[in-house]
Parts: structure tokens; sequence; C-alpha cells
């Protein structure tokens, strides 16, 4: 063998097969344990969708409290008492009295729209100027509303008759598009008068 052909046989061994692509089955185990849990989801499903099929929405309906089912005092304790206080005499200077106050005991429909839009803007409650926020409560339910409210005209000596979850109703339905505060007791006033 000529040197080149020996350098030439030493290259070659060096040099290995093309590659080729080669049969990789699945692991056994990994398969098993496939099957096992898509027969398990199968299984699941049908066993709690029921027969015939009812597949959907299986939550049980939540039952809107009406008026009597509701106690004002505990939604007044869970929304209002933080800021107005189990006295509802408030927080001088910063949150209004609710005790004798014509914003409670006056105007239905503007009560009303206070607890559904809240207040942003000064307003002025028994000669003192508060200049603060009140929340929306839209989120509370008409007979929530209506209890609270009435709760309020007739506790700490307010003497104003109730509320109704009717009357609440109707304030939502007043002006559907609204989702911003009133812009304090002018225009409240503007609107629903200085009562």
């Amino acid at each position: 063998m000529t040197p080149q052909q020996k350098n030439r046989a030493r290259t070659q061994s060096r040099e290995r097969d093309e590659p080729e692509e080669l049969r990789n089955p699945t692991p056994l185990p990994l398969l098993i344990l496939a099957v096992v849990m898509v027969s398990w989801g199968v299984w699941y499903y049908f066993a709690n969708a029921g027969f015939p099929l009812t597949a959907g929405d299986r939550r049980t309906p939540i039952e809107v409290p009406t008026m009597d089912q509701v106690d004002g005092a505990q939604v007044f304790a869970a929304n209002c008492v933080a800021c107005h206080q189990a006295d509802g005499k408030g927080l001088a200077g910063v949150f209004p009295p609710l005790v004798d106050s014509r914003w409670v005991l006056g105007s239905r429909e503007r009560l009303v729209q206070i607890m559904l839009y809240g207040i942003q803007g000064p307003i002025q409650v028994q000669g003192a100027v508060y200049n603060g926020v009140m929340p929306a409560f839209s989120r509370l339910s008409d007979a929530e509303l209506a209890s609270v409210t009435s709760h309020i005209r007739s506790t700490w000596g307010n003497d104003a008759s109730p509320l109704t979850p009717d009357e609440i109703a109707k304030g939502r339905a007043r002006d559907p598009e609204r989702t911003a505060p009133w812009s304090g007791g002018e225009e409240l006033n503007a609107v629903f008068g200085d009562g």
C-alpha cells in the first residue's frame, strides 16, 4: 500500500457512517401511564356529568334575599360604620353625620341616588362642609339598599318612613348609563331640590 492509500484508509477509518433514523418506540411505562390518565379523565367526566349528559353549569342558583330577610343594621355594620360610626354621628370635619341630616331624612329619591352612585365633592351637613368621597353601593341588592336606608332613616332618633326595594329599582332605572358619583351637594340639590 502506498503512503497515500494508507493515509486515505486512516482517514476513512476515523469517519463514521451517515446517520440514519432509527425506530425509537415510546417506553412502555410511559404509554401505560398515558392510557391510565386518559381512562381516568373519561371516567371522571362521565361520573360527574350525569346521565343523560347534562354537562355545563351545575351551580346552585343563589336566591336573592327579600327585604324581610335582610337586616339593615348588619348591612350598615358591614358597609357604612367605618365612616359614619356606630352612633351615626360620623367624624367631625371628615365624615358627615347621618343623625338629623336632611340628606337622610329629606328627599327619598335623592337618598337612593346617593346610595347608588356616591358623592364626590363638597356637601353641607348641619352647617359644616364636608369635602370627601362617599363610594357607590350599587353592588348591593335592591333589598339590601332598601333595608340599610330604612335603618338609617329610623335609628339614632331619626324618624322617617322606610324605603322599599321598588324605590331602589326605580332609582337604578332612572339613569342606567350613569357610573360617576354625584358632584357634591350642589348637583344633588339642582337635580332633586333642596329638600
